[in-house]
């Protein structure tokens, strides 16, 4: 035998046949959900997202990482972070944690919003930052239904029926115009207010008043008004608001709104937290929004990230975790996490398996 075709083949073998080595990184074998063994028991198939790998794996970590920030907000707040002198309400440090929950208008568009209703009901999160859209959206459903459609119906047909789709969700246009006979006339208050009252409105106030004026059980708002949850929205107007704000100021000119107000607030939110967790479905200015915010602290103690988008790019949506760090907006000690999913898809199963287990679990034992 040739003595180089020999040595040829032993340094292929030694290339594809490399001793491993001893790793701490080998300590979880992969396993997945045992169906002979356990049934259809759906509690225990997201247990078995831990050692499934890939993004289940990714999913319950973000739902490990959620479990402590509500174990951390159940404890008791130290003697000396008691915040009970605090006048504004947004402000108040209510818990050990702040849990910031922030998420963009497709979640409010979806089904995603009754989950989102729940949190704001039980008053399990403590500040919310959303799009224009992410407000409007809810108030309108309060109004008339957003209808189950396609992602291939053709645009063009569409706009002619006077329907507006949102990815496979469809909006009449009717919709709007309801939403504009029962916003204007609030608009018409607000300027008489800010008027003869002096009063200043941000757009956390606006989302306030909006919450109060819907008095509506299944609104996200309307919980959030009932419960003193801040909502943020720094661009209110970029959305069909802002429309009906942009008609509304030509016909009754003078409405103001204050966005400085909102980021002392927001911020003094985030400075004034014991403790702080980030959990943000999408990205764009509602991810920012929220990280900046946690900025002023030296970053927050926990976070989770929801969302499709990648990093290659240097967008603020495909951003890692880690990026944050590099900010200060997540602290060097986190052990944060992202989540690469649609948030329709996991978000439900995450709250199941965190907010909602805590609090019906709570419920039944008292």
């Amino acid at each position: 035998m040739d003595t180089r075709s020999s040595d040829s083949i032993e340094d292929s073998r030694n290339a594809v046949f490399v001793k491993s080595k001893n790793s701490a990184a080998l300590k979880t074998p992969i396993e997945g959900y045992k169906w002979d063994k356990n049934g259809i028991d759906y509690e225990k198939i997201l247990k078995s997202y831990g050692t499934t790998g890939l993004q289940a794996s990714n999913l319950s970590l973000a739902i490990d990482e959620i479990n402590r920030m509500i174990k951390k907000r159940k404890e008791p707040l130290p003697e000396d972070k008691a915040d009970d002198h605090e006048k504004d309400p947004f402000i108040r440090r209510r818990s050990n944690c702040t849990i910031f929950l922030g998420y963009t208008s497709n979640m409010i568009s979806s089904g995603v919003r009754e989950t989102l209703c729940f949190l704001a009901k039980n008053r399990l999160v403590d500040c919310i930052v959303t799009s224009a859209g992410g407000v409007e959206e809810d108030l309108i459903k309060c109004l008339a239904p957003t209808f189950l459609g396609d992602f291939q119906l053709d645009g063009r047909s569409l706009r002619e029926q006077g329907i507006n789709r949102i990815g496979n969700m469809l909006v009449p246009n009717d919709n709007y115009c309801k939403f504009e006979n029962w916003v204007t006339p609030i608009l018409d208050q607000m300027v008489e207010e800010q008027t003869n009252k002096k009063l200043l409105w941000t757009p956390s106030k606006v989302i306030e008043r909006l919450g109060r004026e819907i008095n509506d059980e299944n609104s996200v708002y309307y919980w959030c008004y009932t419960n003193e949850i801040p909502v943020f929205c720094p661009a209110l107007t970029d959305g069909s608001l802002g429309d009906m704000m942009f008609f509304h100021s030509i016909r009754n000119p003078g409405l103001v709104l204050d966005i400085l107000g909102d980021l002392r607030r927001l911020n003094q939110m985030a400075i004034k937290a014991s403790h702080s967790g980030m959990i943000i479905i999408g990205g764009s200015v509602i991810k920012h929004h929220i990280c900046n915010a946690n900025l002023m602290r030296n970053g927050a103690d926990y976070s989770v990230f929801i969302n499709t988008a990648s990093e290659f790019d240097g967008s603020d949506s495909g951003a890692k975790p880690d990026e944050a760090i590099s900010w200060g907006k997540i602290k060097m000690t986190a052990e944060p996490v992202k989540v690469y999913a649609d948030a329709s898809l996991v978000f439900p199963l995450i709250v199941a398996e965190t907010f909602a287990k805590e609090h019906f679990s709570a419920n039944v034992t008292s």
